[in-house]
This record gives structure tokens, sequence and C-alpha cells, in this order.
């Protein structure tokens, strides 16, 4: 089963499923520069190409987390407000007032049609205790309901031992919006991806035996060192071409 999934830019994507309006990390602001934490300075290079009002009602938040710019912004916070819920991590939970999911944790949602439960993700190279301290903490979800597609939405996740566990409990998966682009800084883990590059993206979408790839989080942002071109090539280069939306 497939069904419309709508990229906005950066992280940001909207889609229906289960009778539910879902968008991930919400980012609309315009173009330029963003402080943010650890030393790094980020810049916005495109706008998004609509606005939340133009979008219309969201019921679901899935933020994979709050503390970097080009994964919530000044509009993508201000929208959280008028939103039903909010998913996010357990830390951010409390820094946002929204509802926070640990790994594995499982919330049912429209009356039980559909459950959402929270995926392991490490923002950067290595394991989460080594990546957390300076990245912060991440999650990613996976959707699930009787009689509807597995979904998986990655979230800033660089670490395919945590696709590996995700795969084990639900795959395969029916569609995986993966973040990618690989950001790097010079002044973080060496100037290694902090999200997965085109071919471990490639290989997560092989491990997830996904039937279809949204890719996200590759355009929009100066520190996203690949976009869909090497994206492409890696999954054609895997045999994976079909796969990718």
């Amino acid at each position: 089963m497939t069904f419309p999934v709508r990229v906005i830019g950066g992280p940001t994507a909207f889609f229906e499923y289960g009778g539910l309006r879902f968008l991930t990390d919400p980012t609309f602001d315009g173009p330029g520069d963003y402080p943010a934490a650890a030393g790094t300075g980020l810049t916005k290079t495109a706008p998004a190409p609509v606005t939340p009002a133009e979008l219309g009602a969201v019921d679901v938040v899935l933020l994979s987390h709050d503390e970097h710019p080009d994964n919530l912004d000044h509009s993508g916070r201000a929208l959280l407000a008028d939103v039903p819920l909010t998913l996010t991590t357990t830390s951010g939970a409390v820094r946002l007032g929204v509802t926070g999911l640990a790994n594995w944790q499982a919330i049912e949602l429209a009356g039980g049609r559909v459950t959402v439960t929270g995926a392991p993700a490490v923002h950067g190279p290595g394991t989460a205790e080594e990546v957390e301290p300076v990245t912060g903490q991440v999650t990613g979800f996976v959707l699930t309901g009787k009689d509807l597609p597995t979904v998986y939405v990655s979230g800033d996740n660089a670490s395919l031992v945590a696709v590996k566990e995700i795969a084990e409990r639900f795959g395969p998966i029916d569609t995986a919006i993966l973040f990618a682009g690989a950001p790097r800084f010079t002044n973080l883990f060496d100037n290694e991806p902090l999200v997965l590059d085109s071919a471990q993206a490639a290989e997560a979408a092989r491990i997830l035996d996904a039937r279809r790839v949204v890719p996200v989080h590759c355009d929009s942002w100066a520190h996203f060192t690949e976009g869909r071109d090497v994206l492409v090539a890696a999954f054609a280069e895997a045999g994976l071409a079909d796969r990718l939306a």
C-alpha cells in the first residue's frame, strides 16, 4: 500500500495515514543564518514552498528533536501550539511541554487505528552514549495499524545498528522516510556525517527491505553535503533505484 508523501524541504514532510494528517520536523522559516549549539552556525539556502497556513490542519507532528533549527525553527515552534499532538524525544517533551516517546514505547491514536512507536536514533557516528552529549537526543518513529502499511520515519539518525534493530522488530518496511544529506561540521566528530550519507541510506533501505524510500533532509541547508543527485546515484549503485520515490 502506498500513499502520497509531500516533501516540503529539509526534514519536513507531510502525509495522511490512518485518517490523520502527519508532519515531520516542521521548518518553514526563510533562508538565512541560524545559530546552533556546539559552536556551529546553520545556513538555510531555500524557502519552503508552502506556509503552515497553506498546508492546513495537522493532527500529529513527529519531531525527531527540538534542539537544532534545521529540524525545528521559529515557524515550526509556533505551529506546535496549533497541533493537537506532538511526539518527540523524552528530553524534548520536557522542554516543549509535549509528549515524549522512549525507544520502543508506543502510543495508540485515532481510537486505536494507528500505533506510533518510538525508534532508536543516533545523531552522529558512534553510540548514543558517545554522541548525545554533543548533538542531543533524537528519536525516529514507526507507524503501524490494521490494514495499513508499516511506515518508518528515521529522524536525524546516522546509525545502521539502530536501523537493524528496527528491521528486526518491524521489517519489511512499506514506506521509509529516510533523513539523509550527510550533514558535516569540521569541528564535530572529525567531519563524519551526523545523519546518513547517501550510501548508508541505500544500505538502510536494503536492511529494512523497504518497498518505497522517500528521502528528506538532503536539501535547503548548506551543511547538507550530499543532495538528491548523489542519493539517486547511490541507490542505483546498490541496485535499489526502483525503491526511491
